[in-house]
């Protein structure tokens, strides 16, 4: 066993003052009211098991799996815990010690983080034949005639989540090497990411963010055959596979030529900014992944730092409200910068949402490890959506955008989920 906890540095697991300012912004704590499913009462049990005072048991593994890591615990805290080094190096442990093992759950494991996000081919492989089940009207078929009904009810659930994947793939949208027109000189040099989930469902976002980089004097380099970042196995107590992609994907890209690596998800991005944390102890590539975390932007943010470029007037009138991904609002800490830009569109009228910055219940994978809490959340945030009257619902990361656009019923759906340099890109073609 690892035991990662132990091997913490301890100053990290001694910055909780448990002053309980984290307990209001905790969706699990709100739900129970329990303290051990608070950051409070997680961070009390992972300091008892460095102490030696608690061992890595069934019930700790449990409670780290019903935490969303959605960081708004974060953002509260007076003393900047890091509670997401903390979170990871727990659930680490857990599958270290095997203590929520069993053959579905082992072979899941290895099907999805071992072989289908570590081979980029491979996933896209899959994803064309999940494009084939969805236009050829089989999925269609199946379901009107309640034949998915005698599947087992969580295969049932999790068939309902399924994304509709895009009929051309990134690599098939946007060149190796783009550049700006010719009267626009190129200002910067930038990498995209395209990751996983986002190439396969939201192809069309990569492109987009293509074209809003090209529009603001940008030139694009985007790798062929990007792999997935690791943000799933570092998440999901895989650290070591976390690695092996992170140093993958540096391998990608030309850092010393380019002025910035664009990402495009929240929760990529998250994960995409601590590879110097991640691979600090590799001799190799310790000091290139300090130089990519410098590079690392988000795409808003780094449209603020360069000064969005101005739009063409526009005529069109559209309301939209904006829910921001947890792991870029809490984990990155962009919270202005997309407000900033969404206030630049012209037409656009922007609604404010309640509780805006709280978990809609994706959070990764959670909203197939605990489909009753995510279920809940889901429903909260659609009614805060659903008072807001807005026609768009704007969002950052492929799991949120999967997550809301479920919410409402797909053959009437009382709002569209757009990422908001879709809205940008589309303000910038009308002319």
């Amino acid at each position: 066993m690892s035991e990662r906890l132990k091997k913490l540095d301890y100053s990290v697991l001694q910055q909780c003052m448990h002053c309980g300012m984290c307990l209001p912004n905790c969706p699990t704590y709100d739900t129970t009211g329990i303290e051990r499913n608070s950051p409070r009462g997680r961070i009390s049990l992972m300091r008892a098991i460095a102490d030696d005072e608690l061992d890595v048991s069934k019930k700790f593994s449990d409670e780290m799996y019903y935490c969303l890591g959605c960081l708004a615990c974060v953002s509260a805290c007076p003393a900047g815990v890091d509670y997401a080094h903390m979170f990871e190096s727990a659930r680490a442990d857990i599958e270290d010690a095997g203590l929520l093992d069993n053959p579905q759950r082992r072979f899941w494991r290895w099907f999805t983080l071992k072989v289908l996000f570590t081979r980029p081919r491979l996933l896209r492989i899959a994803g064309r034949f999940l494009w084939l089940y969805q236009v050829c009207g089989l999925q269609r078929l199946l379901r009107k005639l309640h034949f998915l009904g005698l599947m087992p009810k969580r295969l049932r659930e999790l068939e309902r989540q399924t994304p509709s994947v895009q009929s051309r793939f990134s690599h098939q949208l946007i060149a190796e090497w783009e550049h700006p027109q010719v009267e626009d000189k190129p200002r910067y040099r930038v990498g995209l990411l395209t990751g996983c989930v986002q190439d396969l469902a939201f192809s069309d976002i990569n492109r987009d963010t293509a074209d809003v980089l090209l529009a603001n004097h940008c030139s694009v380099f985007t790798p062929k055959a990007q792999g997935c970042c690791g943000s799933l196995h570092g998440h999901n107590g895989a650290p070591d596979l976390a690695k092996t992609l992170a140093r993958r994907l540096i391998d990608q890209f030309p850092l010393e030529e380019l002025d910035a690596i664009i990402s495009n998800a929240g929760g990529c991005g998250s994960h995409l900014k601590h590879f110097a944390r991640l691979l600090a102890d590799d001799p190799a590539y310790a000091e290139r992944a300090r130089q990519w975390d410098q590079k690392l932007r988000d795409i808003h943010e780094w449209l603020i730092e360069i000064g969005l470029a101005p739009f063409p007037t526009q005529k069109e009138t559209l309301s939209a409200t904006y829910h921001p991904s947890c792991h870029l609002h809490h984990g990155q800490g962009i919270q202005k910068q997309p407000l900033e830009l969404l206030r630049q569109v012209p037409g656009l009228k922007l609604i404010p949402l309640k509780e805006a910055d709280w978990c809609c219940g994706s959070a990764g994978i959670y909203n197939i490890t605990q489909p009753k809490q995510a279920e809940l959340l889901q429903q909260r945030k659609a009614s805060h959506i659903r008072a807001t009257g807005a026609q768009v619902v704007l969002t950052s990361n492929p799991g949120c955008h999967l997550q809301l656009q479920n919410a409402t019923d797909a053959k009437q759906p009382e709002w569209k989920v757009m990422h908001p340099v879709s809205l940008i890109a589309r303000a910038y073609r009308h002319s």
